[in-house]
């Protein structure tokens, strides 16, 4: 299996915090409630890498999510600082969103919770 990091290019860096129950509790549920949602992982996983994607370009590449939906998550997402989004003024309006480098540094956390997953006894 490849690793996710190894794939957009990031190193993880380990970091030790201090935290107490109550508070990594708190961290945890605050992180999970930001990428919670039916397709914010499918998007996230679409812009890993630095792609850069027009909105017309995630519809057509999730094509089961329907546009209000899309919009929805996305404006969530931008909401907490995970994706950017840039409008260009032209006509027809051109959105693009990316992840920004705090959605990057998701890809490890993810990467682990894969891994983490995978290797659950049979």
């Amino acid at each position: 299996m490849t690793r996710t990091d190894e794939k957009v290019g990031y190193s993880p860096q380990s970091k030790s915090h201090g935290y107490t129950r109550e508070t990594a509790t708190d961290g945890i549920e605050q992180a999970l409630r930001m990428i919670e949602g039916r397709w914010k992982l499918v998007i996230l996983f679409h812009l890993f890498g630095g792609r850069v994607l027009r909105f017309s370009e995630l519809e057509r590449a999730i094509p089961s999510v329907s546009q209000k939906m899309l919009i929805q998550q996305l404006r969530q997402m931008e909401a907490d600082g995970i994706v950017c989004r840039t409008v260009y003024p032209e006509v027809p309006p051109k959105v693009e969103y990316h992840l920004t480098d705090w959605g990057q540094s998701l890809c490890p956390a993810l990467d682990a919770l894969l891994t983490w997953a995978a290797s659950r006894p049979a």
